[in-house]
């Protein structure tokens, strides 16, 4: 495992690497079987694009990447989210069968249902170019337009939306009357001990470097980015947003990983009880992604479960071995690329096969 994690930051045949460092945590029942890391959490001070290559800069100000660098986890994000929504639902707070309409009334007529927020079954487009307006009104009515005229019927095929978890996070905001970020400290991260996992913006020692965010290949001219939410919604959003904004380590997200296949919960905390543990991750998944082969490898097939982010990183958890793996790297630094996910997935397949080998 240690050798595969080496391996995404030093790709053959000249090709830039997958990322610029990654950290790795896996682990089976109550033991972490494999933990490191590799690389740089900073190591550009820019992108040039006219070489269309990262200006590194000098050793001595680069920073090492650490089994303890905070990241920031894009749409694993989503994860905590969907926890918050089922925990509603356990309270009998929440119906998965109400009109989203019942609590936004911008959803009116739109028959969609908080499922279909949760399994990206709501036939809304994949996102909205919040970042292009200011005020949260203005945000927002792109969204209450879209929902009066959704792409595809609500109900239909599976159409991943960010905007389905936006929409959820303002149901449940709705609900209890506290934000987002009020929700997943008090119900998720507080009692699991989750310290080094927050809302931006963070101090940037520490943190995993993302993008130098300039147009044409970004949404926004932000400059290098570290230590706030590297997603342009969540960012004009203020940092708090329902599909992307945590910033996390390996080890607090082994800590959740680790409650899931416990039934809900760690030591003598508790979140979720056995059934909602089940909706979360039970096909289809409820915000959670079902047998992804394409960054679960061969984990996939039997019900693992989990979620991928634009930054780099992932999650995997499969009851039938009562494994997890943990990547997270830094693959936007320092600009965005369609690099694929073959080294999330390389590194979910190392981890079946040795469960496999294991019995």
């Amino acid at each position: 495992m240690e050798r595969l994690v080496d391996g995404v930051c030093a790709l053959p045949d000249g090709r830039p690497p997958w990322c610029a460092g990654a950290v790795v945590l896996a682990g089976r029942g109550p033991v972490v079987a494999a933990e490191a890391a590799t690389g740089w959490a900073l190591r550009y001070r820019a992108h040039d694009p006219g070489r269309d290559r990262g200006v590194d800069l000098a050793r001595e100000r680069r920073e090492p990447m650490r089994v303890g660098t905070v990241f920031d986890l894009a749409s694993v994000s989503k994860l905590f989210t969907a926890i918050a929504a089922v925990q509603q639902v356990e309270r009998g707070r929440l119906d998965l069968e109400a009109e989203v309409a019942s609590r936004l009334p911008g959803f009116a007529g739109s028959g969609i249902t908080v499922r279909q927020l949760l399994t990206h079954t709501s036939g809304l487009r994949p996102e909205l170019p919040f970042y292009e307006r200011d005020g949260r009104a203005a945000q927002l009515e792109l969204l209450w337009s879209e929902a009066a005229a959704p792409e595809a019927p609500p109900g239909g095929t599976y159409r991943y939306s960010d905007l389905n978890l936006i929409a959820l996070q303002l149901v449940l905001e709705d609900l209890t009357g506290r934000g987002l970020d009020v929700l997943v400290r008090d119900g998720i991260t507080g009692p699991l001990g989750m310290s080094s996992t927050s809302y931006g913006p963070l101090a940037p020692q520490g943190v995993a470097a993302t993008e130098d965010q300039r147009r044409p290949w970004a949404k926004a001219d932000r400059g290098m980015v570290r230590g706030e939410v590297h997603d342009e919604n969540a960012w004009a959003l203020g940092g708090v947003a329902g599909h992307a904004g945590l910033f996390s380590t390996a080890q607090d997200l082994a800590v959740l990983c680790r409650t899931l296949l416990n039934g809900g919960g760690y030591g003598t905390a508790r979140i979720l009880g056995p059934d909602g543990v089940a909706a979360l991750l039970d096909p289809p998944g409820l915000g959670f992604a079902v047998d992804q082969p394409y960054f679960m490898g061969e984990l996939a097939g039997r019900g693992a479960a989990g979620h991928a982010g634009f930054t780099g990183t992932s999650v995997v958890l499969d009851r039938a071995t009562d494994t997890f793996l943990v990547l997270l790297a830094n693959t936007v630094h320092p600009r965005r690329r369609a690099g694929g996910s073959a080294p999330r997935a390389a590194a979910a397949t190392c981890l079946a096969r040795a469960a496999a080998r294991a019995g």
